[in-house]
């Protein structure tokens, strides 16, 4: 059989040509990103990799220390800006704010700390924490003077998904998005499955007949519930600078693995038939 590996290979090779043919560029080996990493790295299943910003997690130093928004959040996380801190105005964070504050992205608001370059720390949290307290946070990130760190606090999904839009934003307010610089990369190992708590089912992540990982067959054919959601398919997506350029799977091959998606689907053997 065709493998993952077979198909990634083959259509690296010819988005390289077509790169050299059409532009003249040669394109670096294409580096891969499971989804999970993916979205706790930065927040999409399509990141744009031609700027780093990388989300770091904060639960550990931010939380059970006082100051309730933090402390009643699924997560909180953030981004560094290197070298901004001096130059981004509290005018400027503010417009940021409103930016995000849009029904688009509705965040609530975001939290920032400004390491200035004379040594001095600003934050719109200072009075909930001391400077000790606001180093950590730093450290988690690697920052330095003229950096700065902003982050947001909610639900854990959510919360991601409106980071990735301000990281997003950051890059091109910063002209970190240069013009002629093509970063590509595969992103596989999804979730074959995705559970919708409003109508109490499961959706294809990809379609109804996509493979589940060979490791995974039996866990699906014999799984209960929780293991359902854990499922990874076969599938992947080629990314290039944050865009979705094309993706596939391996299509499932085995009637009793076919007809076990499909139960899981919330299709009767009826319906499936006549599909």
């Amino acid at each position: 059989f065709v493998t993952i590996e077979d198909i990634l290979n083959t259509f690296e090779g010819l988005t390289k040509h077509l790169f050299k043919h059409t532009l003249d560029i040669d394109l670096p080996d294409f580096p891969r990103m499971d989804y999970d990493e993916a979205l706790r790295r930065y927040g999409s299943d399509k990141p744009d990799l031609r700027f780093d910003m990388e989300f770091v997690e904060l639960n550990d130093v931010a939380q059970n220390q006082g100051f309730s928004v933090f402390d009643n959040s699924e997560l909180v996380v953030g981004i560094c800006a290197e070298g901004i801190a001096d130059s981004y105005s509290n005018k400027d964070m503010k417009k940021l704010t409103e930016w995000m504050q849009r029904p688009q992205i509705g965040a609530k608001g975001l939290v920032y700390v400004k390491f200035l370059e004379d040594g001095s720390i600003k934050s719109t949290v200072g009075k909930f924490f001391d400077d000790d307290a606001l180093r950590a946070w730093g450290e988690k990130f690697g920052a330095k003077a003229g950096d700065d760190i902003i982050f947001l606090s909610g639900e854990a999904e959510k919360t991601r998904k409106q980071l990735n839009e301000v990281r997003l934003e950051m890059g091109r307010r910063l002209g970190l998005m240069k013009e002629g610089d093509f970063k590509p990369l595969w992103v596989i190992d999804f979730p074959l499955l995705e559970w919708d708590e409003d109508s109490e089912r499961f959706h294809a992540m990809h379609h109804p007949f996509t493979s589940p990982k060979k490791e995974d067959v039996s866990r699906m054919l014999n799984g209960d519930h929780e293991t359902m959601k854990s499922l990874k398919a076969d599938a992947y997506d080629l990314v290039i600078n944050g865009a979705e350029i094309g993706g596939g799977s391996i299509r499932i091959h085995d009637r009793e693995l076919q007809s076990k998606n499909f139960d899981l689907l919330g299709f009767t053997k009826e319906e499936a038939e006549e599909r």
